[in-house]
């Protein structure tokens, strides 16, 4: 994991240092919302993914990191939506947006970035950037529309299950890599390999995302404990849980998930479940497959750095505590 800490330490500075200057430029209404999500404490994995896609197929360019930036732009619009959605209280540690600035503002401060995403993509000239930006940018609203549907009439459904994480999560990590490689040729094959990298670690990194939301306390992860289970979301390890139980105790659960009408102690009850039979491990371990798929995803690749660095971030995901 040396290459992969060393790499991070080397760009962080280039991707919040673009991130700063570029929020700073927003109108007043929008600019303190946008600060208030780019700037708190984050992965950065999207632009990263970007940066090595396109170093790992010989794109040696500073002109690297609007780009890059531009799938971090993306995603933060899309944290501050969906939080409203959610009617989340906290975000990577710190209070929601829409509860510190107001509900309007945040919207607004959401199409803004969005909008920003665009227009960076826009100015490289490669009709195939704008494409895999407003791909990302469908695949990610589609995922969020069909897990909405989904909380409202809540099953055990593991299909559709992985049709909304593919959606919300996988295709703009996937929609990262490939842009790297369609700035640095055209070769569709090698963006294939690329894109599918990062589609099999985007599903993984979800997966370790949901089983982390019922092993760490909220201290660690930065959003409430057991917080899915709060918001009617029906993820891996519920799945789990509900195909162990007998057929009408199933439907009872998810009745209560449905109606949110599940006590504290209900709440506290699958909880303690989940993690007695370590249902969360079992989550691990499906995307400990995924993983290894992306992996290999990487063979028609030449040989890097960037190209184990790559490997090294595949295998970061599975490590992950927060």
């Amino acid at each position: 994991m040396t290459e992969l800490l060393a790499y991070f330490e080397k760009e962080l500075p280039h991707i919040n240092g673009f991130l700063d200057e570029e929020t700073a430029k927003l109108a007043g209404l929008v600019k303190g919302v946008a600060r208030h999500v780019l700037l708190a404490p984050g992965k950065r994995i999207r632009p990263v993914l970007t940066i090595l896609s396109a170093r790992g197929l010989g794109y040696a360019g500073d002109d690297i990191y609007p780009l890059a930036c531009s799938l971090e732009l993306l995603h933060a619009a899309t944290l501050l939506h969906d939080d409203i959605l959610d009617d989340a209280d906290l975000r990577r540690g710190v209070k929601a947006s829409h509860l510190v600035f107001g509900t309007t503002e945040t919207i607004l401060a959401g199409d803004v970035l969005l909008a920003l995403a665009n227009r960076i993509g826009a100015d490289y000239g490669k009709s195939r950037i704008s494409s895999i930006l407003a791909s990302g940018i469908m695949a990610t609203a589609e995922g969020e529309i069909l897990e909405i549907a989904h909380i409202s009439e809540p099953r055990v459904d593991r299909d559709t299950y992985m049709e909304i994480i593919i959606g919300k999560t996988a295709r703009l990590l996937e929609s990262s890599c490939r842009i790297g490689a369609a700035l640095a040729c055209d070769d569709r094959d090698l963006e294939d390999a690329v894109g599918n990298f990062g589609l099999n670690m985007g599903i993984a990194f979800q997966l370790v995302d949901d089983a982390l939301d019922y092993e760490s306390p909220s201290g660690d992860t930065g959003k409430p404990e057991g917080g899915d289970l709060k918001e009617g979301k029906v993820t891996l390890p519920l799945i789990l849980y509900l195909e162990m139980l007998q057929d009408d105790e199933a439907e009872r659960l998810l009745s209560g998930i449905k109606t949110r009408t599940l006590s504290d102690e209900q709440r506290d009850h699958v909880l303690a479940e989940i993690r007695r039979h370590d249902l969360g491990g079992r989550t691990r371990q499906y995307a400990a497959d995924y993983i290894e798929k992306a992996k290999m995803s990487l063979e028609p690749l030449p040989d890097s750095p960037e190209r184990r660095v790559l490997k090294q971030a595949a295998d970061f995901v599975l490590t992950r505590s927060k």
